[in-house]
C-alpha cells in the first residue's frame, strides 16, 4: 500500500476515549507532517494511571528487598562456611565480568524478541527465577550439602563453599541484570512524563524494599516460632525474601501490557516501498489506547540516484561484543562522560554496601567471623552485623525520602547539580566513617549513603531521557 498524506493521517486517528493531551500531540505531529516538518515524528504512548506505574515499580521493591538480604548476609555466610580471605573478592568479581560479556548480547536479543508476551517480560521472568535459585543456594548451601552427603570434614566444607559461591554469583548476576529489562520495559510503554514519574516511583520503592530487607536481617529469627519451625535463621530469611519477591514480580509482570514485536518475516511484508528517499514501517493498529507498531524504522537510501528497490535488511542489528566496544568508543562525549561517572559511582557504592556489615562486625565491634560459633568473639561479630543491618535500613529510608526531595531541588540545581551533590555527600560520609569508626556516628552517616543510592537509580536515566528528547527535538 503506497503511503500518501491521506492514509497517513487516517492511520493516526485515535478513538474518542484517548486522553485529550494525546490527541493534541498526535494532531500536532500530523499537521507538521502535512506542512513538511518533522515528517518522522513518532506518536508517544498515552498517559498511564499512577496505579499502573506503582505496580510496575514493585519489581524494584522485591529486587531491592532481596539485594538487602544479600548485602547483609553474604559476607557473614561466606566467612562462616570457611571461604579463604584471598578468594573473597573473587566471588564479587565473577558476576560483573559475566555481566559485561553477556548483558549487551542478551539485551540485544530482548530488543528482537517476538514473544506474544512482549519483548521484556520473558527475560524479566527468567532472571527472577535465577535470582530465587541463587538466593536458595547461598542461604542454604551448607544445609543442602549436609542433606546430600554423609561425609564430614574438609570435603563437606569444600562443597559448601562451592555451592555458596555459585549461589552468590548466580543471584548477583541476575539481580544486576534484571534492572536493565525493567528500565527498558518502562521506557518502551511510557511517555516522557510517565518515564520521569516511573523512575521516581522506582527510587521510592527501591528505598522501601531495601529498608524492609535490612530490617528483616536485623531481627534475630533464630528464637522465633518461624526459626524453630524452619530450622535456622537463614531459612526463615530465605522464606520471607522469596515470598516477597514472588508477589512483587507477579504484580510487575501484570502491570502494563506490552505490544508484541512482529518477527522479521512479518515486518518485511509490511514495509512500504516509495519512490522517495525514505521508507516507513507501517503502523499496524491502535490497541489499548496506544499505537502499536512493529518497531517502525526510517530507512534511508545510500544513493538517491539508485533505484528504491532495495533488499529488506534490518537497520537495527543485533549487539555483539565487537559492536558494543565500537559503540563505547564512538558514542557522543556527553554519553561517554555519563557512562564513566556512573561506572565510578557504582564501583564506590557497591564496595561500601557489600562490605559494610562486615566492617561493622570486625572494625567497629571488634568481632571475629573465623572464631568458633559459640565464642564471644563470633557473637560480638554477629551483633555488629545486626547493627550494620540497621545502618543499611537507615540508608534505604533516606534513599526513599531523598527521591522525593529531588523533585523540589530539581528546578533550582537541575539534574547535573543533583548528580554532583549525590557523589559529594557520599564521599564525605564514607570518609568520616573511615576516620571515626564509632557506632552512633557511623549509623548517622548512613543516611548519606541513601542520597547516593537515590542518585544512582534515578538521575543518570533522567539525564539519558533528557538527552534523547533534546536530540529528537533537534
Amino acid at each position: 500500500m503506497p503511503l500518501t498524506k491521506q492514509n497517513f493521517s487516517e492511520v493516526l486517528l485515535l478513538p474518542p476515549e484517548v486522553d485529550n493531551a494525546m490527541q493534541d500531540s498526535i494532531r500536532e505531529k500530523d499537521n507538521s507532517f502535512l506542512a513538511g516538518e518533522d515528517a518522522f515524528g513518532s506518536a508517544e504512548p498515552v498517559k498511564k494511571p499512577t496505579g499502573r506505574l506503582v505496580m510496575h515499580s514493585m519489581a524494584m521493591f522485591g529486587r531491592e528487598f532481596c539485594y538487602a538480604v544479600e548485602a547483609a548476609f553474604v559476607t557473614p555466610v561466606l566467612l562462616s562456611v570457611g571461604l579463604p580471605k584471598h578468594l573473597y573478592s573473587l566471588v564479587w568479581l565473577i558476576s560483573p565480568i559475566l555481566g559485561f560479556v553477556l548483558q549487551p548480547v542478551v539485551g540485544s536479543a530482548s530488543d528482537h524478541c517476538t514473544s506474544g508476551w512482549g519483548k521484556r517480560r520473558p527475560y524479566i521472568l527468567a532472571l527472577g527465577v535465577m535470582m530465587l535459585l541463587g538466593m536458595a543456594l547461598y542461604l542454604n548451601g551448607d544445609m543442602v550439602i549436609s542433606a546430600v552427603t554423609t561425609k564430614r570434614g574438609q570435603q563437606q566444607q569444600t562443597w559448601a563453599i562451592v555451592i555458596t559461591m555459585l549461589g552468590v554469583v548466580l543471584f548477583d548476576f541476575a539481580a544486576d541484570f534484571i534492572d536493565g529489562p525493567i528500565k527498558a520495559y518502562l521506557f518502551d510503554v511510557c511517555s516522557h512524563q510517565d518515564k520521569e514519574k516511573g523512575l521516581h516511583y522506582h527510587a521510592l520503592l527501591t528505598g522501601l524494599g531495601g529498608a524492609l530487607g535490612y530490617l528483616t536481617g536485623a531481627i534475630d529469627w533464630a528464637h522465633t516460632i518461624l526459626g524453630r519451625f524452619l530450622g535456622s535463621e537463614f531459612q526463615v530469611i530465605f522464606f520471607i525474601a522469596a515470598l516477597v519477591f514472588l508477589i512483587c514480580l507477579t504484580v510487575h509482570l501484570c502491570s502494563i501490557p506490552e505490544a508484541p514485536l512482529r518477527d522479521a518475516n512479518a515486518e518485511t511484508k509490511l514495509l512500504l516501498k516509495l519512490d522517495e528517499p525514505y521508507e516507513y514501517g507501517s503502523i499496524v493498529k491502535v490497541k489499548n489506547s496506544y499505537l502499536e507498531s512493529g518497531y517502525a524504522e526510517i530507512r534511508t537510501l545510500p544513493d538517491l540516484g539508485k533505484s528504491t528497490e532495495m533488499p529488506h535488511t534490518e537497520v537495527q542489528r543485533r549487539m555483539t561484543i565487537k559492536s558494543l566496544l565500537k559503540a563505547l568508543l564512538s558514542m557522543p562525549s556527553h554519553y561517554r562522560c555519563l557512562c564513566v561517572s556512573h561506572l565510578i559511582g557504582w564501583t564506590a557504592f557497591l564496595s561500601n554496601m557489600l562490605f559494610f556489615t562486615d566492617f561493622m562486625g570486625q572494625i567497629v565491634y571488634h568481632g571475629d567471623p573465623y572464631a568458633p560459633h559459640n565464642s564471644t568473639a563470633y557473637l560480638t561479630y554477629e551483633r555488629g552485623v545486626e547493627i550494620g543491618c540497621w545502618g543499611m535500613c537507615i540508608n534505604a529510608v533516606s534513599s526513599s525520602l531523598y527521591s522525593y526531595l529531588q523533585k523540589a531541588l530539581l528546578p533550582y540545581i537541575r539534574l547535573k547539580g543533583l548528580y554532583f551533590i549525590g557523589y559529594l555527600l557520599f564521599g564525605l560520609g564514607t570518609g568520616f566513617i573511615g576516620l571515626f569508626p564509632r557506632v552512633h556516628s557511623t549509623l548517622a552517616l548512613c543516611s548519606l549513603f541513601g542520597v547516593m543510592s537515590s542518585t544512582l537509580y534515578t538521575v543518570p536515566f533522567n539525564l539519558i531521557a533528557e538527552y534523547h528528547r533534546e536530540e529528537e527535538e533537534i
